[in-house]
Order: C-alpha cells, then sequence, then structure tokens
C-alpha cells in the first residue's frame, strides 16, 4: 500500500435530482471510519423515515468498500453510487441517496442512470482535498541521544511532537507515511540501535 496522500471532501453537501416525479436526495459525507459511516446512514435513516429507500455507498483509504441497493433492482443504486465516488478518484467519502418514489417506475438503465446522476451532481458541488497519510510513532532513548533523535526528527518534518518521560525520555510524534521506515532506519542507525521505537499501524490523515 502506497503512502502518500488521499484525495477526499472537505465538508457535507447536497444536491436534488428529480426523474418522472421520483426525488432523489444525494448526500456527501466526509468520514474516516466504517463506524463513523453506519453512525451517519442510522440518523439519515430515522430523519428521512418516510422516504421509499436510503441506498448508499462509501469507500475508506484502508480499501473498505461498502454498498446497497436498500430494495432497488440489484446493480441500479449502491454500485453506481460507488461508481461516481470512483469516478472522482475518492476515499474517505459516504454517499447516500435518499429517494421519494413519484408512482411511476423508471426501468433499470433509467434508475440506474438516476443515482449515479445523484451521486455525480452531489460530488460535483463538494469542494475536495487532499490530505496526507501520517503515522504515529513513540520513541524511547537515553539522554545521550537527544541531539541526534531531534535533528532527525526535524530533518524528517514531523508533526505534533510530545515530549514525555516513562523510566527514560520518550517522544511522540507524527511521520508522513512516505517517510516512516526512513526515519525508523536513520534513529536505529545513529543509536547504533540502542533506542526503541513503537509505531500505530492505524495511519491517521492529516
Amino acid at each position: 500500500m502506497e503512502f502518500g496522500s488521499v484525495k477526499t471532501i472537505k465538508s457535507f453537501a447536497e444536491s436534488k435530482y428529480k426523474e418522472k416525479g421520483s426525488v432523489f436526495i444525494a448526500q456527501v459525507y466526509p468520514v474516516t471510519t466504517q463506524a463513523q459511516a453506519e453512525d451517519i446512514l442510522n440518523s439519515v435513516r430515522k430523519k428521512y423515515y418516510d422516504a421509499t429507500h436510503h441506498c448508499f455507498a462509501y469507500k475508506l483509504f484502508n480499501g473498505h468498500v461498502k454498498y446497497s441497493d436498500d430494495g432497488e433492482p440489484a446493480g441500479t443504486a449502491g454500485i453506481r453510487i460507488l461508481n461516481a465516488i470512483e469516478h472522482f478518484d475518492l476515499q474517505n467519502v459516504l454517499i447516500i441517496v435518499i429517494r421519494y418514489f413519484g408512482g411511476t417506475k423508471l426501468g433499470v438503465g433509467p434508475l440506474g442512470k438516476a443515482y449515479y446522476t445523484s451521486a455525480l451532481n452531489a460530488l460535483e458541488i463538494s469542494e475536495t482535498v487532499e490530505k496526507k497519510i501520517y503515522f504515529k510513532i513513540k520513541i524511547f532513548y537515553d539522554y545521550d541521544f537527544t541531539n541526534k533523535v531531534h535533528h532527525l526528527l526535524s530533518k524528517h518534518s514531523v508533526k505534533g511532537i510530545v515530549n514525555g518521560f516513562d523510566n527514560k525520555p520518550f517522544i511522540e510524534c507524527m511521520i508522513e507515511g512516505n517517510k516512516t521506515e526512513d526515519l525508523i532506519g536513520e534513529l536505529i542507525e545513529s543509536t547504533s540501535n540502542k533506542i526503541k521505537i513503537e509505531k500505530s499501524e492505524i495511519p491517521q490523515l492529516i
């Protein structure tokens, strides 16, 4: 997996699309976890309890993808919403398309197009942002290595430095994903492996 940057949306957006009496309300949300996406889905289902369908798709930068037709003919809603997300090459995005049936059946082809167009319209008015992937690392070291550790952290432009002490000094910080292994390798080499480094396996977007 590459740990460069992720293209996502900045904030919530909404658009409406009408087709033969049916109203499609497409809502776009930035999300970072599956739990967050599911919480939003539950909230939307409660708010629009009288809607005919609540179809959705979301894609996270950890590779997790989920979508649902929510009772619509298979392949007409969820996958089409996901297609719209992938059209813009986005991640960490949830789109919910709320449909109020207008009394006229659209047919499989036009229905799929309606869901795709609804999602596409909402994304077109969404502001996109590039976020970099970071990992949190915690470095335990002896006082003798203080200057070397700080020099290397400065060299790799780490963020969110927190200094502490637990039997020996430690530093917590955030390092860009693509620089993580280089920094760890240089820390080990410069201290002759007399250092302890803990790396979080959960990446974060900044």
